[in-house]
């Protein structure tokens, strides 16, 4: 089964809309979906490494939107839309306490999810919640999603070869692998 998910994500990222694809998952899972872009950029970076640096951009660009979109929903819709998603993380009782903790740090909670697992929307509706300066926030959010993803392009471009064989050869182990670290974000989220 995991060889076939494999080989569809591959066939998938090979598409010839998969920038697409990808500009939209970087989008909504830097404000409501729950699936980081690197499960679809990883595989399109293996399938194309000379299309790296694009992909990164692509992801960058529509993650950077997306924090917008994230931003505004905790300025303007946090009643209606911001706290449901945040109560669905495990954050509803403890929002009080990270707002005034937030304020303070808030630059640098920004860089931090943006370059970590740690889910991007808890931080972009946050910050639009607690009216972090919508500049501050933009020129964090591009600074940690391009890190991000740069990194990861120019590891992929790098040593891509050796990774793909690698994940082909331990499939299991790396999909064990990702959903622990996927499960490790979401713990971090309920507990932080």
């Amino acid at each position: 089964m995991l060889r076939r998910l494999y080989d569809w994500t591959m066939s998938l990222a090979e598409h010839r809309h998969a920038l697409w694809a990808l500009a939209a998952v970087s989008f909504i899972e830097a404000s409501v979906f729950p699936i980081p872009p690197d499960v679809l950029m990883i595989p399109m970076i293996l399938a194309a490494p000379h299309r790296a640096w694009l992909i990164a951009l692509v992801a960058t660009l529509a993650s950077v939107l997306g924090g917008v979109l994230g931003y505004g929903i905790g300025a303007f819709f946090f009643e209606s839309l911001g706290q449901p998603i945040l109560e669905s993380l495990g954050k509803a009782d403890s929002m009080e306490a990270f707002n005034s903790r937030f304020n303070g740090v808030g630059f640098w909670a920004v860089l931090i999810a943006g370059i970590t697992p740690f889910p991007f929307k808890v931080i972009t509706i946050m910050s639009g919640w607690t009216a972090m300066p919508l500049a501050t926030f933009v020129v964090t959010s591009v600074i940690a999603r391009a890190f991000r993803f740069f990194v990861v392009a120019a590891l992929l471009r790098t040593f891509g070869a050796p990774v793909r064989e690698f994940i082909e050869r331990r499939l299991g182990l790396v999909f064990t692998l990702f959903v622990l670290l996927l499960a490790g974000g979401f713990f971090l989220v309920k507990y932080l």
